[in-house]
């Protein structure tokens, strides 16, 4: 949650081009298809701490797939 102190919304005084989560999610699947990204390398967790360690091996036991 952002900060109201400014008294400005969330979307006034940003100049940039603004773009809903599925527009964005369709022109990233197409620009990996332009250059033949299929998967990104994952994270190798090499520096995770053992809280983080713990959140994801507990997302796991779940069934879940981070």
């Amino acid at each position: 949650m952002g900060s109201n102190t400014s008294g400005k919304k969330p979307a006034e005084g940003w100049p940039g081009r603004r773009l809903s989560h599925p527009d964005f999610a369709r022109e990233l699947a197409a620009r990996r298809a332009e250059t033949g990204i299929a998967d990104l390398p994952r994270n190798s967790g090499k520096r995770r701490t053992a809280s983080k360690k713990a959140l994801l091996k507990a997302i796991e036991d779940a069934g879940g797939k981070w």
